[in-house]
């Protein structure tokens, strides 16, 4: 048996979390600071790192307490060091940094990103994450600063099929949500008020589909792009003479038909892709997982012949479970990372995942 403490400070979530044999999730404390940005429509980089620095040390000591397991019962420490807001990220990897040198455990850099991926295994004995037969597979992270199509081959190797060009999906709710004045943060606030709605009501475009008889161009298939559809709410807002001039029945149709819009859009690609790429399986990822729009459409149109891989949604947004639960493969693995590592704000998706066959 072996413990992995996990710690996530990429964005605005301080978390901290204890996982044993990289499935079972001991604990999962996480400090939220939505409170703290709300009045700001989204992240302020310097608040979200002045909290990390107040709530690092009490979030780690709620952790191992649930957990019932002192630091010496670690057998590593592993921690997002990428991508992510600097000073968020400096936070988490200092105190991890300091915690494995005062109790003597190796450092285990984690990217956020493939932890995502991994954290739709976590709490469900059904799924294994090495069974060769969900390989290869194909995630769609989608998060407020994630929107991408990535292929899982059997040997671990991640290949980026397609991202966004622009506004990541959970970044194009959020915008939506601060034209509408609805608040922080957008995603389930338009999920909730779009279920009063039609989702058919407005015609919202879908960017990087080949639609009106027009080709999409090769080098966008697999790619997103969701300015357009954030302006096109603009437009439909000012048209109707603004925010005042709109009902109640108004901004719930025009809710779910933007719902709908980005909705369509990513389910469309990842089947596509998974076609293109001949996946055994198709994993949904990432915080804008929660929507239970996307839940069940992804469930309901995966191509035959998929498996359709969906989080519980308490590990979908940013939390150390994941983290955790990665690092026990690299752990086992035999991988670790020096204490000069440093974060980054930007990864390259050039990854190779530990798969251990269980």
């Amino acid at each position: 048996m072996s413990l992995i403490l996990g710690i996530e400070s990429s964005c605005d979530e301080t978390a901290v979390s204890v996982v044993r044999d990289g499935r079972e999730v001991l604990s999962n404390a996480v400090a939220s600071q939505i409170a703290k940005h709300a009045p700001y429509g989204g992240v302020i980089p310097e608040l979200a790192a002045r909290a990390h620095l107040q709530a690092a040390f009490p979030t780690a000591e709620e952790a191992l307490k649930t957990a019932g397991v002192k630091p010496s019962d670690l057998s590593a420490v592993a921690v997002t060091h990428a991508p992510g807001l600097i000073p968020s990220l400096l936070v988490g990897l200092n105190f991890a940094k300091g915690f494995a040198s005062a109790n003597h455990l190796p450092l285990i850099g984690i990217n956020h990103f493939s932890a995502h991926i991994y954290g739709a295994f976590l709490e469900q004995p059904e799924i294994v994450f090495g069974d060769p037969a969900l390989f290869p597979m194909l995630a769609l992270v989608v998060s407020g600063g994630h929107t991408a199509l990535v292929v899982v081959d059997s040997d671990g190797k991640m290949t980026l099929a397609g991202t966004t060009m622009d506004d990541a999906a959970g970044e194009a709710f959020d915008k939506a949500a601060k034209v509408l004045n609805l608040g922080y943060p957008g995603g389930p606030l338009i999920e909730k008020l779009s279920k009063n709605g039609n989702p058919h009501a407005v015609e919202f475009p879908r960017s990087f589909i080949a639609s009106s008889g027009k080709p999409l161009a090769p080098e966008n298939r697999f790619h997103f792009s969701f300015s357009g559809v954030k302006t096109a709410l603009l437009y439909h807002v000012r048209d109707c003479g603004g925010i005042e001039n709109i009902s109640d029945a108004m901004l719930f149709d025009i809710l779910a038909s933007y719902q709908e819009a980005i909705v369509d859009v990513l389910c469309r690609k990842a089947f596509d892709a998974a076609r293109f790429y001949h996946v055994k399986s198709v994993v949904l990822a990432g915080g804008v997982a929660c929507n239970g729009a996307l839940r069940e459409r992804f469930a309901a149109t995966i191509p035959a012949g998929c498996k359709a891989i969906l989080p519980l949604k308490k590990y979908c947004t940013d939390n150390a479970a994941m983290v955790g639960g990665l690092g026990w493969h690299y752990w086992k693995n035999g991988v670790s990372s020096p204490l000069t590592l440093d974060a980054q704000a930007r990864l390259p998706l050039n990854q190779v995942l530990p798969i251990c066959f269980e």
